[in-house]
């Protein structure tokens, strides 16, 4: 959603000679076959992950959308994510997931940077944005944060060089990292949005950084359109929560992205709220958008009151991603009710309601 489209979202949702139903645009012309229903692998996750897929699968089968879902249950401490899982979502190209948990320490390696490399998903877009009726610190938020999302300090080449003694090695690579800035400048003008910013950390890490900055300068050369800037990622930090709304699309290195995702995340309303996605050549995993939370606790997950906004979201990007534009603005529009209309909110959001009171007022609202 473009940051000068806010005001009049606004004015749509509230107005009382609206009856909520935006106009419709220009028609989409589908091709033959393509509202044939999609199969999509589900990961239903750690924590409250079953909660909250289960929730998307509420709301789907209330829309008749073209979907329907083959479940696998893989949990975060697994040594590996099962071959059977990797050959679902190879096959059908798209996963919905919930949180995995990944241990802190020990040898067990995260799954879901596993599941990255197996499939090269090597982009996480993060979309944070002001929701309309949800109050926030800051206005005009409308963030897109995209990381490089397979190597970094995410390689997992880390040693023992002796006993006190560890070495973790971070790697940048010229292919990877002009591949994340052409999926940037992609992104902005597929988007109509106008900047793009990379983060970074060359004053310091002149080679591995400065390798990442070269490649997004070479890109953007390509883009003239698009204005092109760059931030040092302290800086950024300080930035986002003070003037937030100087941001519009991010390209980072795989840790920086996550640190800045999240960050910009709890400015606009929080991780409970905002969706996100890792795609690559050939697939596709729509999952919420910042990893703070995704697995929740256990008080949420006893009384049921997980937040399943940020994974409805996501799977409207999902619909999107498989051409299935109306159902996505449907599911959108609804969700965005909601949480306008204020009556049913989870507690992260300021309410009491369970995360089945949520998914009963949004299917309700469904045009």
């Amino acid at each position: 959603m473009a940051r000068r489209a806010i005001p009049l979202l606004k004015q749509l949702f509230t107005s009382p000679s609206s009856n909520l139903t935006p106009i419709r645009s220009v028609t989409y012309m589908p091709r033959p076959g393509d509202g044939a229903p999609r199969a999509v692998t589900l990961i239903q996750g750690d924590g409250i992950g079953p909660l909250v897929t289960g929730a998307v699968e509420q709301v789907m089968e209330a829309m008749h959308a073209p979907v329907y879902f083959e479940r696998y249950e893989v949990h975060g401490d697994m040594n590996r994510v099962p071959q059977e899982v990797i050959d679902s979502i190879k096959k059908n190209k798209v996963c919905l997931k919930g949180g995995l948990a990944t241990p802190m320490g020990g040898g067990v390696s995260s799954l879901n940077v596993q599941l990255r490399r197996e499939l090269d998903l090597y982009a996480s877009l993060v979309n944070c944005f002001n929701l309309p009726g949800l109050p926030t610190r800051h206005a005009n938020v409308d963030i897109v944060v995209i990381r490089e999302n397979t190597e970094g300090e995410y390689s997992g080449l880390e040693h023992e060089v002796v006993p006190g003694v560890v070495e973790s090695l971070k790697v940048i690579t010229k292919f990877c990292s002009e591949r994340i800035a052409k999926y940037a400048f992609e992104y902005a003008y597929l988007n109509n949005r106008k900047k793009v910013t990379a983060v970074h950390k060359a004053n310091i890490m002149k080679l591995a950084d400065g390798l990442f900055l070269e490649s997004c300068r070479e890109v953007a050369t390509k883009y003239p359109g698009i204005k092109y800037s760059e931030i040092i990622v302290d800086n950024c930090c300080m930035q986002l929560v003070s003037k937030p709304e100087q941001f519009d699309v991010m390209v980072t290195p795989n840790l920086y992205g996550n640190l800045v995702a999240n960050t910009a995340a709890g400015i606009a309303g929080g991780t409970g709220v905002m969706p996100g996605g890792n795609v690559g050549a050939d697939h596709a995993v729509f999952e919420q958008g910042a990893s703070a939370g995704n697995v929740g606790n256990e008080k949420q997950l006893k009384q049921k009151r997980a937040n399943p906004v940020a994974l409805l979201l996501s799977s409207a990007m999902m619909l999107r991603h498989l051409q299935f534009p109306s159902f996505a603005d449907r599911l959108e529009t609804a969700v965005k009710r909601v949480i306008l209309d204020g009556k049913y909110r989870t507690k992260d959001l300021g309410g009491t309601s369970t995360t089945q009171e949520v998914v009963d007022a949004v299917i309700a609202t469904l045009d």
